[in-house]
């Protein structure tokens, strides 16, 4: 295998983590560990990973939540179950995630290399079975060339419709469209008020043929001739909009695919005239939206970084681009053991407490806060907006943040009294609306991101971590006590760390 694939382990069992990497490293995977649920869950949603084993049986999150949190970030990363339960008593729910099998403990080899190699082979199996599926209905279906054709002409009309934004070139093009492509005298388009049933538009148009085509037609009717109406409803979802009907002089019926190519174009129809009604809401809306989009971009960015967003709001859409940023990790350090401890009700509270200093001290800085993992944060700075001095801005948050977490201390008992572990740094990132249409998350992806989270998980409580790049960039306004060369985890060698001691307050 010379493209090692990474498995992502969360299981909080000694014994099978071992057993995993024991079967699964000499085939040359590579085996990440997580030895609790939320230290899985903060690795799937901030690594790639090419398969992700899962145990069912953790505390603090149950299985069912942390397959959830993991389908909701990565729709397609295959999954396997640890499990020591039977199989009926695996939960269904939890299977309709999209598990591809499960293994049941303790481990038996040849049957959780059966279940890795199956799920890896499975997204491949599909592609090959949808290509030859394609290849087949292809080869089966030659005879219908001239029928795939008109298809694809009444596709290219339909595309056209859709792209119209003014609602009586629609109705016209419409009408057209019905009457070239299938061939008929008189096309009648109604337009109805979803609500109360009632015609707001009509449109009656007559088939226009030369004379040569007209005597052409009329030798060719039989004596008897009848007319034939088809009639489609111009549907969105459950909501009719209209009515579209085609008469033609013929003997006989329509055909299926008369009937199909007519319920196609209604289908566009009902989308492009559903679209132009949407537009005008939304141009009624905008100010609306704007309100929309400035509370929700004010929960993650400074104000000063909102304005500048809503200059420019169809920025906010999925898709990244390679930019350099600087990247700030913080993580509460024992959080996990003063859990087991504490009272949920308390638990909660003294959580807010620190992610709100953690908060305030990065929007401080016009930094984005990326996301909240558990008891971290990450932040971004340079994007989505540009800072000239962003590595300062970070390590001025840290900074802050360091000192803001000593005077939390002042208001609370000294048995809730916790650190911050915090690392820095700068380097290019994938950085952008990454996720769905439907769920996007701004973020950054990339080597340098994994970085600074391996630094701030070597950081101590209290300590802000940084690397040589961002030493370099910024060693002129900071004081640091160097640590020597640390191996990082995931790195491939070691490399300078510098811990920093103070940082040049913000010039007024």
């Amino acid at each position: 295998m010379t493209n090692k694939l990474r498995v992502l382990v969360i299981d909080d069992n000694n014994e099978t983590r071992h057993i995993v990497e024991q079967v699964l490293v000499p085939h040359g995977y590579m085996v990440d560990i997580a030895t609790s649920a939320i230290e899985g869950l903060r690795k799937a949603l901030t690594e790639v990973y090419d398969m992700v084993m899962v145990s069912l049986e953790m505390p603090q999150i149950s299985g069912f939540e942390l397959l959830r949190e993991i389908r909701n970030f990565d729709n397609m990363v295959p999954i396997i179950i640890l499990t020591a339960q039977k199989v009926e008593n695996i939960s269904l729910e939890v299977l309709r995630l999209g598990v591809h099998d499960y293994v049941k403990k303790p481990l038996e080899t040849e049957e959780l290399m059966d279940a890795v190699e199956n799920a890896l082979c499975l997204p491949q199996l599909q592609t090959q079975r949808r290509e030859l599926f394609t290849r087949n209905i292809i080869q089966t279906n030659q005879r219908l060339e001239q029928r795939i054709q008109n298809l694809n002409a009444l596709y290219k009309i339909s595309k056209s419709i859709t792209s119209l934004m003014e609602p009586n070139k629609i109705l016209e093009r419409i009408v057209d469209a019905v009457l070239d492509v299938l061939d008929g005298q008189e096309c009648t388009l109604l337009l109805v008020d979803p609500k109360t049933g009632k015609i707001q538009n009509e449109l009656h148009k007559h088939r226009t043929n030369t004379p040569e085509q007209q005597a052409t037609d009329d030798a060719a009717l039989p004596e008897d001739l009848t007319e034939t109406v088809l009639s489609v409803p111009l549907q969105v979802g459950d909501m009719v909009v209209g009515i579209l009907s085609l008469t033609k002089r013929i003997s006989g019926q329509f055909t299926s695919h008369d009937a199909q190519s007519l319920r196609m174009l209604a289908d566009y129809a009902a989308i492009a005239i559903h679209n132009v009604q949407l537009m005008e809401q939304l141009k009624k809306s905008q100010e609306q939206e704007k309100q929309r989009l400035r509370g929700l971009f004010e929960r993650y960015v400074a104000p000063s970084v909102v304005k500048e967003l809503l200059k420019h709001p169809d920025n906010v859409k999925l898709g990244g681009s390679l930019q350099a940023v600087t990247v700030l990790f913080a993580d509460v350090r024992g959080f996990s053991t003063f859990s087991g401890r504490t009272s949920p009700e308390t638990l909660v509270k003294l959580l807010n407490h620190y992610m709100t200093v953690a908060t305030e001290a990065i929007l401080t800085e016009e930094g984005t806060l990326d996301k909240f993992l558990g008891d971290a944060v990450m932040a971004l700075f340079n994007a989505p907006v540009p800072q000239s001095d962003h590595p300062l801005r970070a390590l001025r948050a840290a900074w802050v943040l360091r000192e803001s977490v000593v005077q939390l201390h002042v208001r609370l008992p000294s048995e809730h009294h916790l650190l911050f572990g915090i690392g820095v740094g700068v380097g290019q990132a994938l950085v952008g609306n990454i996720g769905t249409s439907k769920l996007m998350n701004f973020t950054a992806i990339g080597d340098s991101v994994n970085k600074v989270k391996r630094l701030q998980e070597s950081a101590k409580g209290g300590q802000i971590l940084i690397a040589e790049e961002t030493y370099q960039l910024v060693k002129e306004h900071i004081k640091v006590n160097y640590l020597g060369d640390v191996h990082l985890k995931g790195q491939s060698h070691p490399e300078p760390v510098y811990e920093v001691l103070a940082v040049e307050s913000k010039r007024s």
